[in-house]
């Protein structure tokens, strides 16, 4: 493992085989360097263009049933040939227009496209090698092991959201006089003061709130001594092996100035609720930490994320502490870092569980507050200037920012067809069937490639409906920060709420809703215009209605996110298969093995089909290791091999033992991660086409309701009922 010690000379830091293999390749890329470019500019009658497409297309398909990287290297030099050919004929030949209506919604589109394209290709330098880091061992001996202060930062969260992280923490395998747990309370609760006492960790305040999370933790560094900080946000849960997966490369380099894990999340955000997909389809951030942190890494660009992470003090220090001139004090952190010359690293091992957000205006309002933070780094300490970083690092910050500006370009895809529909405006200047031979291998090469890269972590077209659900709401803070980086402020997102009724969140919606009126116009006027006008240009009717059916698509599909999930339970159950015991009052036991547990209850499977009585009481025994930690239950229910318990209240040795046996388990997180099959495109697209269908049925329904509530004048009026706070069951 070569470790990068400086900017200068930079070189990856485990080079990629084909790159150590440099002498041999050397000859090839500079022969496709003389080629490429000529096949890109060079000009084609429509027969030509579509053989080349048809020819490039089948060479990718070919790449694609070949086992390892170098094939994928291929894929997407291909996809990077097309693309380029793609944006090289909508600049120079499509853009010809008399008309000013044609020519300013024309250069609208036009924009969006090289926003695309642009993002495609960063993309691509992140994620086409992820470094896959291991962990290395710590010394045997340990008292060479160095200090750690660990930060449970909290502000606004009930104490049941916090109680089991700090019990997590108290867990973790690492000596006791070399480990130091502090509860930043910025909320300066009473009971988290008793609770922490309680519990032998120490309570930390301050007599202000001043830059929000990170002048909290800054504050915490002025006072605390360890050689390491780790930072857990208040629900992200650490397993005990938390620090031995993640301190081996502090010392093996010096300049290391951080390592980030991922963040895993056990219950379902909106997208996963609302649409029923948790666990089935990957959730908006694993491609992220599943992917595009692991290929940051081979480029010594990882981002901090603000929790599941260690900082060395020396090096937070010298930066300045937690960067506290933008909302995403985190990612900034770590870009000051890489400034000085120090180095970052990730391991893509989950060990540590957190809440996802429970409702998708608490997640709209998370993201924009992302999308924010990375607009005000971009204006104030971008990273194409500046001393410090190598070129790489800056394409990966550049794509990480320019990622958030997807606001925009979004809402021009889901409207531009419309241009043609309603005005006649021709967008792109040129034939359907240009646009289709140019347009269309574009299209299948980015998605065919990126299937290959990301297939575990994110399948396609998904982005789309994430991207859809947000673009308005992210488009409008990324604009200000960008014209203003000083206007907008820190918002705390809220975690441990219920919803105690499905509902369907019409202020969320409202821009889809919008849109969707917009794009149902369009169809009605693409086919006026098959039916009365334009005989002449059928295709090109025919292709745009064909594009506005598609936004159609996606727009049920944020419609379907909007429909609110009934979100009862106070504590989420986590699917876990371990072996426990039932004992019972009359004195026999049963081995049995757990189906999933939450803080209020335990679910079990039985050996055989058994009654158990309503209410009765059980013992049940988990374990840990050799170790048996025991607890007392009531039957909640009982079907056959199925039982579901409730616990009993737990005096706090057992809470903690209960910790230690299900979310500080070592391998609970990492068994789940990155498990989900490559699907096909059909299957992809068939699953959004049904969750559209349930969009437009949900809508439909709830307006048909309030229409006939309207008769009713007794009838329950409230449309949107509050998120309330969490309360353990």
């Amino acid at each position: 493992m070569k470790s990068n010690t400086g900017n200068s000379g930079y070189v990856p830091r485990e080079a990629p085989g084909f790159l150590r293999l440099w002498p041999v390749r050397l000859v090839g890329w500079l022969i496709a360097l003389a080629v490429l470019p000529a096949l890109i500019i060079a000009p084609m009658t429509f027969e030509q263009q579509l053989v080349l497409s048809i020819g490039i297309f089948v060479a990718a398909l070919v790449a694609n049933r070949f086992q390892g990287r170098f094939a994928g290297l291929v894929m997407i030099v291909l996809s990077v040939v097309v693309s380029s050919r793609y944006t090289y004929w909508r600049v120079t030949e499509t853009m010809y227009m008399d008309n000013p209506l044609d020519l300013v919604l024309g250069a609208g589109l036009l924009m969006a496209e090289l926003y695309a394209f642009v993002v495609l290709l960063l993309g691509y330098v992140q994620t086409a090698w992820p470094l896959e880091r291991k962990p290395v061992p710590l010394p045997e001996d340990t008292a060479l092991w160095p200090t750690i202060d660990l930060f449970i930062p909290t502000y606004n969260e009930p104490i049941s959201v916090v109680r089991p992280t700090v019990l997590a923490a108290q867990s973790i395998d690492w000596p006791r006089d070399k480990i130091k747990i502090f509860v930043l309370d910025d909320g300066r609760r009473e009971e988290f003061r008793v609770f922490c006492e309680e519990v032998g960790v120490t309570h930390v305040t301050r007599d202000n709130n001043r830059h929000a999370k990170a002048g909290n933790i800054n504050a915490a560094l002025k006072n605390t001594t360890g050689e390491f900080v780790a930072i857990f946000d208040c629900d992200h849960i650490p397993t005990r092996s938390f620090m031995q997966i993640a301190m081996g490369w502090f010392s093996r380099d010096p300049k290391l100035g951080m390592v980030q894990l991922p963040h895993y999340f056990f219950s379902p955000d909106p997208f996963e609720r609302n649409l029923d997909t948790f666990g089935t389809v990957p959730n908006e951030g694993e491609l992220f930490y599943g992917l595009i942190q692991d290929g940051n890494d081979l480029w010594n660009a990882t981002f901090f994320c603000g929790s599941c992470a260690v900082l060395r003090r020396t090096i937070v220090e010298e930066v300045g502490g937690v960067a506290v001139e933008t909302v995403t004090e985190d990612a900034h952190t770590a870009l000051k870092m890489h400034r000085r010359g120090y180095n970052t690293a990730y391991l893509a091992l989950p060990q540590a569980a957190g809440l996802a957000t429970e409702s998708l205006s608490s997640h709209v309002g998370q993201r924009i507050r992302w999308a924010r933070g990375m607009a005000q780094i971009f204006r104030i300490d971008n990273p194409l200037f500046g001393r410090g970083l190598h070129w790489a690092q800056r394409l990966c910050y550049l794509n990480a920012m320019l990622h958030f500006l997807y606001g925009l370009p979004r809402l021009i895809y889901l409207t531009a067809p419309l241009a043609y529909l309603f005005f006649g405006a021709s967008v792109i200047h040129a034939s359907a069937s240009m646009i289709f031979a140019f347009a269309l291998p574009h299209i299948l090469h980015a998605n065919l490639t990126n299937s290959r890269i990301q297939g575990r972590f994110r399948y396609l077209l998904w982005n789309e409906v994430y991207e859809a659900v947000l673009a308005w709401y992210i488009f409008r803070p990324t604009l200000v920060a960008l014209i203003n980086p000083k206007l907008g402020s820190f918002n705390v997102t809220a975690k441990g709420g219920l919803v105690r009724e499905e509902f369907f969140d019409t202020l969320i919606a409202k821009p889809s809703l919008v849109l969707l009126l917009l794009n149902f116009l369009g169809v009605g006027a693409g086919l006026w215009r098959l039916t009365w006008v334009d005989p002449q240009n059928i295709a090109t009717v025919w292709l745009n209605l064909a594009w506005t059916f598609y936004n159609l698509m996606i727009l049920g599909a944020c419609v379907a996110a909007a429909n609110e999930s009934r979100q009862v339970r106070g504590a989420p159950r986590v699917a876990l298969q371990v072996p426990a015991t039932l004992y019972f009052a009359d004195g026999h036991s049963v081995r049995c093995t757990t189906s999933d547990f939450s803080a209020g209850g335990l679910g079990v499977e039985l050996p055989a089909d058994m009654q158990l009585a309503q209410d009765a009481n059980v013992v049940v025994a988990l374990y840990r290791g050799e170790s048996e930690s025991r607890f007392a239950t009531t039957v909640r229910f009982s079907k056959g091999r199925r039982v579901g318990l409730h616990f009993a209240p737990m005096t706090l040795a057992q809470e903690r033992a209960l910790v230690q046996c299900t979310t500080a388990r070592a391998d609970i997180w990492a068994a789940r991660w990155g498990n989900h099959p490559r699907q096909g495109i059909h299957r992809v697209l068939g699953h959004i086409v049904s969750i559209s269908g349930t969009g437009f049925r949900n809508m439909f329904s709830h307006y048909y309701r309030a229409a006939t509530s309207r008769l009713r004048p007794t009838a329950a009026s409230s449309s949107k009922p509050p998120v309330e706070a969490k309360e353990p069951v």
